[in-house]
Formats: C-alpha cells, structure tokens, sequence
C-alpha cells in the first residue's frame, strides 16, 4: 500500500511527459504507473505490466478504448464504475452537511489539510472501486486542484489506473438555487451569473452558450469533468419547487437553451475530429421525461410529491427539450453525454406495462422510449437516493425517494434499474447491492447474459472518462487553476448576462432610469421564525435586505421616508412550502395542503375534489385532494412591507425589485408600485445599473405570471401557457415573453421567434 492511501499531508509527484502532436501524459511518480515508448511516441502504462493495451493507445478511438478496458475489468470493478458517490466536501468538517474523518478524526481534530481525502473516499476508492465523484462545497481554486491531485493519484495506483470522473451540480449561480443542489451554488469563487431561469428571460440562446462555454473552462480548473445539469424539465406547473432551475415553461425555448448550454459545455476550444478536448465537460441532462408536471405543484425530493400527472394528455411535449434540443447539438459531440431521470412516477404513462414506478425504474420509459424509440446509448444516472428506504415523514428531503418500488429490497431496486436500462446509481457508495443484483440477474438469465449487461454500462461510463482526456492527463497545476476560476473576463461575462436577465414589469410614468443621485428610503425584510426546507427551525431576522454600502454607491441612503426621492421595497416570490403538514396529518387530515404563489393566506377553493394520483397501499393516501384547506406563506411580511412604504412616501415614486425563483401573483401589490423590476438571482449591483439607466432592460418573462390562485388551480399541471395572465393598472399583459425597456413593451426578434400568439 502507497503512503498516500493512508497518510494526512501527503503531496503526490506529478510527472508530465509531451508527445509531439499527441497529448501531454500527465502520471503520480509512486502510483506504480511508467511511460512506455513506441513508435517514437509515449503512453501511460496504467496497467503497470509493461505492455501497451488498447485501452491505453491514446491514438484509438475512444469506444474502442472503453471497450478493451470493459472487457477487462472484474465485476467487482465495473459495480465500483456503476456508484455515483454521496455529495463530498472539501474538507468534510464537522457539524455540517455529508461531514468526514481524517486518520479516525474529525477534520477539526486531525490537523489534515483542507485538500487531504477523508476516510471515506480513501475507502470507496480503494475498496469499492467507484470512480465518480460528487462535489458539494469547496472553498476555492487552489484547494480543488490539490484534493484533485490526491484522489487522482490514489485511483491511478489501483487496479487498472481508471481515473476520478469528478462532478458537480450546478455552482455559478445564487443562494436562490441551493435547495436542491445542497449549497454548490456560490462556492468555489467561480464567475456569477443569473439562475437558469434567468439565462432563460435572456431569450438568447448565445448567451447560455457564451456561459457554458465559460463555466466548463472554470470546472476543468476545479478538477470537474460532468456539469449534472442543465436541468430541462419544461415547468408547466407554477408552483413547483424546481421552477427556478429550468428554463421556463415553454418547450421551444427550452429545447434552444438546453442545445446551447449543452454543446458549451462538450464542445472544447481544441477538439478532436469528435468533438471533445481539453476544455470538454460531460453534461448530465435532467430530468427524464421531464419532472415540471407534480400534481399540485409539489416536488418530488418529498414524499408528498411522487406523481407526475398529465390531465392535458401532454407528455409528449415534455420530451422535447431532450429529443430536439440536448439530444440534436451543432457540435461533433451529437449530444448530451448523460441522463439522469426524475424522482417522479409519471403516472400512466407506462404504455407497455403499465407500471407506475419511479422513472428510473420503469423499463418503458428508459429502454422502449429513451434508448429504443429516440435511440440515446449514453449514459442514465439515476437521481440520488432513490434505492434507499422512505422515511416516516412525507416532507423531509431526507429520505429514499424509491417511489412504486417501496416493497422491494434495496438489492432488488438495484436489480430492476439495471433491467430498466440504468446504468448508474446517483448517492450510493456501497457495491454490495450491486453485487446482489448482478447474482439476481445471473439466476434468471445467466453469467453471460449479465456480464453483457455489465460490460454494456462500463463502455458508456468510461467513454465520459475517455473522451474528455483524463486518461492522459487527469491532474492540475494549482496556480494555473486559480487564474482560470473567477477570473475578471469570466466574472464580467457573468455580470453582463446578469443584467441582461433582468425583466422590469412596469414602469409608470417612466419613473426610470434615475436622473442624478437621490435619497433612498429601503425598509428592512422581515422573517419570522421557522422551518427552512430540511426542516430546521430558523430564527426571526429583521435586516437589510441588501448590502447598504453597495446603495451609497449609486444613492443616498436614509431611514427617514419623508426625506427619501423614493422608496426601494427588496421582495421574494411567496413561499408557503412543499404542499403537505404534518400537523394536518397529526390532526386527522391526509396532511396535503395548497401550494401558494400570492402573500395573503390562501384557501384553496377552486381545488380538486379527488386528485389524480395516490397511493394504493394500506399505511399511505389516495386521495390527496386539499380542496378547503388554508395555507400561509412563510414571508408575508414582503407584501406588507410593499404596502407600508407606499403609505410612508406619500404619493413619491415607489420601486419593487423582486426575486423569483417561481411565477407570482402581484396583483396584491402591483398598484401600489410605480415599478417593478424582477431577476431571478443577480448581484445588486446589476439591479442599481438598471435603476440609474447604466443598462436598459432588455429580459423578457420566460413563464406566465397568473392574475390569480384560481388560474393556478385550474390550469393543467402538463400544460404549458394555460393560465389567465394579469393584466397590470398600465394594461400590460404579464404573459410569457413580456418585458418593458425604457421605450416601451418589448417587441424584436426574439419575441417574433418565441412569444406565442392568442
């Protein structure tokens, strides 16, 4: 055993060695891997025997390298290929999320380095053979490129020297998406851009690609070889949850930003005659068929939210964001290199066996519809988490998500997704339920059979090593990768597209831009005490919505709002959250309630008396209708705050700056307001450059705004633009594609080509 599999502090040796016209070999001096010599050229031997195999001839064709080294590998080691790890720190320190030990320490303790590998990813290296890696949290540049160097090294040192597919979720955006991407979003001190959905009320597909193009450059420096993202669900219900990660509700914008974001990210500055090169970053499309349609607006993370319904009969249209966008690139790539599917059973939907399983378990929708109908052999990774066990509580994001398939055995959950057609497993270190199943399928069909059927998943998993160069060279000068990451021409590209994402609603009487420095009067946010969305109690905060001193940069600030020019109201969409109370259930209810997008309580009148969806088994709910119940929204406050101002300047211009991350019923504020400016996850700077007429608005919505709750419950959860837009004092129709720029509504190319007619 090599010092580095056990000692904290150690520092591999990096040799690199140039081939003349050929790739730079990048190799860890003690990892037992030599240069071999031939033809007056140089290779890696991985295999440590002296020979040159083909899998590792950079000169042949990536599948023919992937497929040498599959038929090479134990069955142990193609199970180790098959994990996807849990999410990872960088440290894992104690007390938060996914934590670690170093030497039987806590990170605290140990006295490790924050670049050192945990206990952990020692053992499901060394042990359990995985090679993909899921990167939550790391601080910066330097720290990624050094822990890389340590984890490559180590998996370079076993067996046939198969290198760490690193990954991340996405990570260049705002607090506004961490919920579901566990806190990646802002760390790593990468450029910032708008959300997803922000790149999308760009309604230019340039610029997703301009930012992919950017962020796979940033993600190579961090050691990342697969973006799990961009997520293209098309949200045709308002109230989910996952909203502000896509690109909106309509399939056609969808389907061009997921190929642009797509081709950006694969596409390298020096690609080969295929595409791929050394700024090539796998992309992970998600979620098949599309997870935007959960009844009643509720996510599928939770319990409560397992169903996808479809009473518009539209699942066809949920496809094409996948089939005529991340599936049908302008690159050599030809398209997205991974899948992941959704949580959610997309409920009827089985036209073959009729089976209401979780996506990824449901052999129709992968193999008859994915691979056979559209005919996609890349890569599916399930989502994380869903062959473990449910928990007790239908709103906890802790918990299996294992959604039809609850009876089964972990092992059998594995067994039924490898017969699916999956190839992966998202969140799952351990092989030993790999295993199980790989024995399963040997008693039904055979040892052949299986070893095929394992071979078949290794030469997708390990093309997405290939392709992208990290046999060569799958390590990183540090002081190379912090002059990449975050660098001032990535960090201005970002800027720019922020300010290009933001959609103004209304301006009454041209109240913008701004002449000259004003007083500003900026009340503070209040949020009560709480839960947040893992269920943790949160305090009251009454603040500053905003970083005062990036105001005085633009205006004068004061408390005083009979001194103040106008008045500035910092609001979020309203949040009332998942769509199901324990304490309802606690009280003898079925424990579902209403989704809200309005700031006052809403009782859900015009709901359905019997929902679509339910659970058939005896200890759950069929019936998960909420029709008369009342929900509150967690930042009511906001609305208030809106209100109070308005009565406080007395008839002085009133601006609202809103972040949404879902649509939003304004028609509670909308009249008190002079105008209001909505982004999707910017710096404030970028909102102070619009008020003062630095930048003139040009996003557009990429989503219907309803005129009411009543819309929302009675539009069709599949269904994309079916709701009663608001119309606004001014007469201005708040439907997908509106925006205003100083001269007006928009009109131009972009809503010619998009907006939909009436």
């Amino acid at each position: 055993m090599s010092n580095h599999d056990t000692a904290l502090h150690y520092e591999p040796t990096i040799q690199y060695v140039q081939n003349v016209n050929g790739p730079t070999l990048g190799y860890s001096t003690d990892s037992g891997v030599r240069i071999i010599e031939k033809d007056g050229l140089h290779f890696k031997n991985l295999s440590k025997d002296g020979i040159l195999k083909p899998y590792e001839d950079w000169r042949l064709p990536a599948e023919e390298r992937a497929k040498d080294l599959a038929s090479r590998l134990s069955i142990e080691e193609i199970a180790g290929l098959m994990l996807y790890s849990s999410h990872q720190n960088i440290p894992a320190r104690n007390g938060g999320w996914f934590g670690g030990t170093y030497a039987g320490k806590s990170y605290e303790e140990s006295g490790a380095k924050p670049w050192d590998l945990t206990d952990e990813q020692i053992a499901f290296l060394k042990q359990a053979h995985l090679r993909h890696v899921l990167i939550m949290t790391v601080d910066n540049a330097e720290m990624a490129a050094r822990w890389n160097n340590r984890l490559q090294a180590v998996a370079e040192g076993s067996g046939l020297g198969i290198p760490v597919n690193n990954s991340s979720d996405p990570r260049h955006g705002f607090d506004a998406s961490s919920e579901f991407n566990a806190g990646a979003a802002s760390t790593s001190r990468v450029s910032f851009w708008p959300e997803t959905l922000g790149l999308a009320a760009t309604f230019d597909p340039e610029v997703t690609r301009k930012f992919a193009e950017i962020a796979s450059k940033e993600y190579r420096a961090l050691g990342i070889l697969t973006a799990l993202s961009p997520q293209i669900d098309i949200a045709t219900d308002p109230r989910w949850h996952r909203f502000n990660g896509t690109f909106g509700e309509d399939s056609k914008l969808s389907a061009d930003m997921a190929r642009s974001y797509v081709d950006g990210f694969q596409t390298s500055d020096d690609e080969t005659s295929e595409g791929w090169g050394s700024d090539s970053v796998n992309a992970m499309v998600k979620h098949w068929p599309g997870g935007g349609s959960g009844e009643g607006g509720r996510d599928a993370h939770f319990g409560c939210g397992k169903y996808a319904v479809y009473p518009g009969n539209n699942f066809d249209e949920h496809l094409i964001p996948f089939t005529e966008g991340a599936f049908q690139l302008e690159g050599k790539t030809g398209r997205a290199a991974a899948v992941m599917p959704y949580y959610t059973i997309s409920y009827e939907q089985d036209q073959k066996n009729g089976e209401n399983v979780g996506n990824s378990f449901n052999r129709y929708l992968i193999t008859d519809l994915l691979r056979e109908q559209y005919g996609y052999d890349g890569v599916v990774c399930t989502d994380w988490s869903i062959t473990a066990d449910e928990s007790d509580r239908k709103d906890t994001v802790f918990s299996g998500k294992s959604w039809g398939v609850e009876h089964l055995s972990v092992a059998e959950r594995h067994y039924k997704l490898l017969m699916a057609g999956v190839d992966q497993f998202g969140g799952n270190n351990d092989a030993g339920p790999v295993l199980e199943a790989y024995q399963m399928g040997v008693a039904e069909h055979g040892e052949e059979f299986m070893r095929t059927r394992f071979e078949q998943s290794a030469v997708r998993l390990l093309l997405n090593i290939f392709r992208p160069g990290l046999f060569e060279n799958p390590y990183l000068k540090h002081g190379e990768s912090s002059k990449v990451v975050g660098c001032p021409e990535f960090m201005e590209a970002g800027y720019e597209a922020q300010l290009k994402s933001m959609v103004l609603l209304k301006n009454k009487g041209k109240v913008l831009p701004i002449q000259g420095r004003k007083k500003v009067y900026i009340p503070q946010r209040l949020l009560p005490a709480g839960m947040n969305w893992v269920g943790m109690p949160t305090p009251e905060k009454l603040e500053y919505p905003v970083d005062l001193s990036i105001i005085a940069e633009y205006f004068d600030f004061t408390e005083n709002s009979e001194e103040a020019d106008f008045g500035l109201v910092f609001i979020e969409n309203p949040d009332s959250g998942v769509g199901y109370s324990q304490e309802d259930a606690d009280q003898g209810g079925n424990g579902y309630v209403p989704i809200s997008l309005q700031y006052r309580p809403y009782t859900a009148e015009f709901a359905r008396e019997c929902s679509i969806a339910g659970d058939r088994r005896d200890n759950d709910v069929l019936n998960r209708t909420y029709k008369g119940k009342t929900v509150r929204t967690r930042n009511s406050h906001d609305l208030e705050a809106v209100l109070d101002t308005r009565e406080k300047m007395k008839g002085k211009p009133i601006i609202v700056s809103l972040l949404q991350s879902n649509p939003t019923i304004v028609a509670e504020f909308e009249s008190a307001a002079d105008v209001i400016l909505t982004n999707f996850g910017v710096n404030v700077r970028a909102i102070m450059e619009v008020l003062m007429g630095s930048f003139e608005p040009s996003g557009l919505l990429p989503f219907q705004m309803p005129a009411n709750m009543k819309t929302v419950e009675e539009q069709f959860e599949d269904v994309p633009h079916d709701m009663e837009c608001y119309v606004d004092s001014e007469g201005h129709v708040y439907d997908f594609g509106y925006g205003m720029n100083w001269g007006g509504v928009i009109e131009d190319e972009r809503t010619v080509k998009y907006k939909k007619t009436r």
